[in-house]
């Protein structure tokens, strides 16, 4: 049976770092009132480098430790809600800087949770015969998005972009089970708004856009704290595994107090979830795939693991896959 198997993963986030004590210099803030809300320690800031600079490094890396060339890859999935422009995509800026010349290329948006529908659709692409060697990455500049003068968003956001390669393999079981999935309706509690309709034929003449990122904070954690139980418990049912069976939960690094609950609920150890927001932040659509690369960097997860990877957020959606390393 031809499955999807993760061959290699990758991460890459800017050197300067900006502690909770940097931010409290530039707003009114400090390290116990962050610390304790978010788990959240320090977080990347790029200063020059933009989100395909990130992608690219991420990228190159994950195809190293796959054993590949960037030739091998025959397509290229990125994820991110902040590109460095409309077009050319994300994903065809990463085609050119890695040479990767026999990929085709596309960027999807679900902001927190596009690395999970981007593996889904990667994992979709290659059962279905269509490629072999998919590249997914997810990538963010948060900081170019982020109101500096509103500290209960600014705070939570870091840059940062993290890559696995998909490889087809007839023999492993790689990919299990994946779900993804949307409530639109409360896509309004987490926002950055767009160039709006404006043209000679139109009755808008504004000019004004609020290209900020705005939160809802109560109503994003109550959606969070239910569809990260929800997500699991599924996955574990469809599969019918045991959360026992578990490695490791590797969720999307929101704020710690969700995982918190969420290991509550599922009544298991905080320590099932590999956690890294301490250091890098919210990283949206990256901040999945690199704590995945963290983990395999540390140890953590060995062949044969079972890791459930978890995403939710802005849409609103979220998602969750079973892999088995």
């Amino acid at each position: 049976m031809r499955n999807s198997i993760i061959a290699g993963t990758g991460s890459y986030v800017p050197d300067n770092i900006v502690s909770n004590d940097d931010l409290s210099k530039i707003m009114d803030t400090n390290d116990e009132w962050i610390s304790s809300r978010t788990g959240i320690k320090n977080r990347c800031i790029s200063i020059e480098e933009n989100t395909s600079d990130l992608a690219y490094e991420a990228g190159l890396k994950a195809i190293k430790n796959a054993g590949m060339t960037a030739e091998d890859i025959d397509l290229i999935i990125v994820s991110t809600i902040t590109p460095d422009m409309q077009m050319p995509s994300v994903s065809c800026m990463v085609q050119k800087k890695l040479g990767a010349v026999n990929a085709s290329a596309f960027d999807v948006s679900a902001a927190c949770s596009g690395f999970i529908y981007a593996v889904d659709i990667a994992d979709s692409m290659i059962r279905c015969g269509r490629h072999n060697n998919v590249l997914v990455i997810g990538a963010e500049v948060l900081s170019k998005s982020v109101n500096w003068s509103d500290r209960s968003t600014a705070v939570l956001f870091g840059d940062g972009a993290g890559a696995a390669v998909l490889k087809a393999d007839d023999n492993k079981k790689g990919i299990l089970y994946a779900l993804t999935a949307a409530e639109g309706d409360k896509g309004q509690y987490l926002e950055m708004e767009e160039k709006p309709v404006i043209s000679p034929f139109s009755n808008n003449k504004g000019t004004n856009i609020n290209k900020f990122i705005t939160m809802d904070g109560k109503q994003v954690l109550r959606f969070s704290t239910r569809v990260i139980v929800d997500a699991v418990k599924e996955v574990l049912e469809k599969t019918d595994e045991s959360i026992d069976d578990i490695a490791y939960i590797i969720p999307h690094q929101a704020n710690y107090r969700i995982i918190d609950y969420a290991a509550h609920k599922l009544n298991v150890d905080c320590s099932k979830f590999y956690l890294n927001i301490r250091d890098y932040g919210n990283t949206s659509s990256a901040s999945i795939a690199i704590a995945l690369d963290e983990a395999f960097r540390k140890n953590k997860v060995k062949k044969g693991d079972k890791v459930i990877l978890v995403g939710f957020g802005g849409g609103l959606t979220y998602g969750a896959i079973l892999v088995e390393i």
